[in-house]
C-alpha cells in the first residue's frame, strides 16, 4: 500500500468472516514493511489515539487544549 498510515478497522469482526486476526496483522506488517499501520476497532475506541497522534505528528493538525 502507498498510504502514509494504513488503518485496518473493524478487526473485531475478522473471525466472523473467516479471517484469522493474527494472520491479518502479520500480513499487514509484512506488506507495510517500515511504514506505519494501526489495527483498530474505531467504533469501540481502540486505535483512535494512534490515528490522532499520527495525524497530529505528520499532518500538522493542532489539537485544541482546554484553557485553564
Amino acid at each position: 500500500t502507498k498510504s502514509d498510515l494504513l488503518v485496518v478497522n473493524k478487526t473485531d469482526l475478522a473471525p466472523h468472516v473467516g479471517v484469522d486476526p493474527v494472520l491479518l496483522e502479520a500480513d499487514t506488517a509484512r506488506s507495510r514493511g517500515q511504514r506505519p499501520y494501526v489495527m483498530a476497532q474505531l467504533r469501540h475506541g481502540k486505535g483512535v489515539d494512534a490515528v490522532v497522534d499520527f495525524i497530529v505528528k505528520h499532518g500538522g493538525l493542532r489539537l485544541k487544549t482546554d484553557a485553564a
